[in-house]
């Protein structure tokens, strides 16, 4: 049996899966200017999922010191 515990690639996942559709949502409002409602929650879509990256960094991310 190990003493020692293994640290997690978790937050590296979460941050780049959340990346993507933040990028997603930033093409979206890019594809969709002329429509102000694709445009609006295409940008809700990015700021959220930006978030969350972040938050996914930060949360998983102690555990791999």
């Amino acid at each position: 049996m190990t003493e020692a515990a293994t640290g997690t690639d978790m937050s590296i996942g979460l941050g780049l899966a959340f990346a993507v559709l933040a990028v997603v949502g930033a093409v979206g409002m890019l594809v969709g200017y002329h429509d102000q409602i694709v445009a609006g929650w295409s940008f809700a879509l990015a700021m959220t999922a930006g978030v969350l990256s972040i938050a996914g960094i930060h949360l998983y991310g102690h555990r791999n010191a």
